[in-house]
């Protein structure tokens, strides 16, 4: 007689009859979409309900987040799920984070639109009592000590860089490295006080002159400096120095011929960047450069004005009516903001036309 074989026994005994399947279903191709428009349909009705758009959008991300998890769990399996609840809740993050930035730049530009005009450009706060005057003393005295600043700090940030990359050892590259982390968490305030001891020294109580402010974002701007430079020329290639060394080139020369042409895109990067960290700077300003409504752009000679002061005064001190004030405090925190997107979009431009050039 023919023997059966374990096929014509029916199911494997060995296999339980709950075990779990390998494979899930899944959720539909448009699902997490159709759960982010329902939550941001959520979001507004809580909007007008009168809830503040900070509560409202946390309501709805969680709300977002724990029905796409408990779909995909209950669809998907738990593995999926959690992916997703982990995607959803960067996500959430992500545009939350969004939120005050889009709420301030809508601010600024609605409130100091009215104003962004040839007059505010053009005129100064001389003699000006109510309507109309400008911000252009304030904007060349930005201009100006801003310049002087990067004048003082570039040289002293990179060569101080070129040190501790290429020269530094031992205890004294050690210490300014701690110096340089010391400084760059400093309070700008304590870098203004700094400024007017160290001249208030030289020629007395009460003395204000532009040079102090620019002395004071050099404090600000150096460890940027240091540590934006430093980090580029550690990313150049060894084998770059070694070649020059094994063709008799100095070390110096090595530096300015090899080392820095190779890390020039990111140098230039990191001191635009750093210009745009401190132009924005109002309590050492406050302290060392103080306002004034009249043309002086000579830093070494009495008061100056800059757009984060001007914007200051005029907002602490509007007058009466206080709207004309106000209007010109908003324009020249929009004009601040525009400079500083310039000069960031100015970095990734010199990033991509001076970056070294290699065949693919």
């Amino acid at each position: 007689m023919p023997t059966t074989t374990s096929r014509d026994q029916g199911p494997d005994l060995h296999t339980p009859l709950n075990a779990a399947p390998l494979t899930h279903g899944q959720l539909p191709r448009r699902a997490p979409q159709s759960v982010f428009l329902a939550a941001l349909v959520a979001g507004i009705a809580l909007l007008l309900s009168g809830w503040n758009v900070a509560a409202a959008a946390i309501v709805a991300g969680f709300g977002y987040a724990v029905v796409v998890y408990a779909w995909s769990r209950a669809v998907e399996g738990p593995r999926k799920a959690t992916d997703r609840l982990v995607t959803a809740v960067v996500t959430g993050a992500f545009l939350l984070a969004l939120i005050p930035l889009i709420s301030v730049v809508f601010t600024v530009i609605s409130k100091g639109a009215p104003r962004f005009d040839d007059q505010f450009f053009t005129y100064s706060m001389r003699g000006v009592v109510g309507e109309g005057g400008g911000a252009y003393h304030a904007i060349m005295g930005t201009l100006i000590i801003t310049g002087l600043a990067a004048l003082i700090s570039v040289p002293i940030g990179l060569l101080t860089a070129i040190y501790l990359v290429e020269y530094g050892r031992g205890k004294l590259a050690r210490a300014i490295t701690f110096f340089v982390d010391v400084m760059t968490g400093i309070p700008s305030i304590v870098a203004g006080l700094f400024a007017y001891a160290l001249f208030a020294l030289i020629f007395g109580p009460g003395v204000r002159m532009g040079i102090m402010g620019a002395v004071a974002l050099s404090v600000l701007m150096i460890p940027v400096v240091v540590r934006s430079t430093e980090e580029m020329l550690k990313i150049v290639p060894n084998e770059l120095r070694e070649a020059a060394y094994a063709l008799a080139v100095p070390k110096w020369r090595t530096i300015v011929k090899v080392v820095l042409p190779t890390a020039l895109a990111g140098i230039a990067t990191g001191v635009t960047l750093a210009v745009a960290r401190v132009i924005g700077e109002t309590a050492p300003l406050l302290v060392t450069v103080g306002i004034t409504s009249s043309d002086n752009f000579n830093p070494f000679d009495g008061r100056m004005a800059t757009l984060p002061v001007f914007s200051y005064y005029q907002y602490v001190t509007p007058g009466v009516p206080p709207d004309p004030a106000l209007n010109r405090a908003w324009t020249a925190a929009l004009t601040l903001i525009i400079i500083v997107m310039v000069l960031n979009l100015a970095a990734r431009l010199i990033s991509r036309l001076f970056a070294p050039k290699t065949r693919g």
